[in-house]
């Protein structure tokens, strides 16, 4: 037996090989699609994922102003925040954040389905391109076109 055979690699920032990915957020339900997009941009699909390591793929995604809704959501569900003083506790509608800025949607939901940690800020930074419609900047990159999400 060669006992270099037995060793075990543990992957670095180095080892890492990102791929670019599309995902068309036409018609997809918000919840079952930021998911998807979260499993992407933390590597859980890739066989050397680390919880610790940002090695997941860079996720576009375009079209966000076309995502879905079910239920009523669309009239019931406010995001919350507090500015800091005695009664300064904010709500604003869905509907208000899609008209001002679309991206938003997405961007709040995936960030709350990634760990609470440090590693979250730069996940979030790298590798989420989140855009209004067809058009994007990442043509150098050669993306790929990811169609069925489940």
């Amino acid at each position: 037996m060669d006992p270099i055979s037995f060793k075990t690699t543990s992957f670095n920032k180095k080892l890492i090989k990102k791929s670019w990915i599309i995902m068309d957020a036409t018609n997809q339900v918000l919840g079952r699609f930021s998911s998807r997009i979260a499993h992407f941009i933390m590597g859980k699909h890739k066989s050397c994922y680390s919880p610790y390591i940002n090695c997941g793929d860079c996720v576009i995604v375009i079209n966000s102003n076309n995502i879905r809704l079910t239920g009523n959501k669309w009239i019931n569900k406010k995001y919350i925040r507090y500015t800091g003083y005695p009664g300064g506790k904010k709500e604003t509608n869905i509907k208000n954040i899609l008209e001002k800025d679309s991206r938003i949607i997405i961007f709040y939901s995936v960030k709350r389905m990634l760990p609470k940690n440090k590693l979250r800020k730069s996940i979030l930074r790298k590798n989420l391109y989140v855009y209004h419609d067809n058009n994007h900047k990442h043509d150098a990159q050669k993306p790929v076109l990811i169609e069925n999400y489940y």
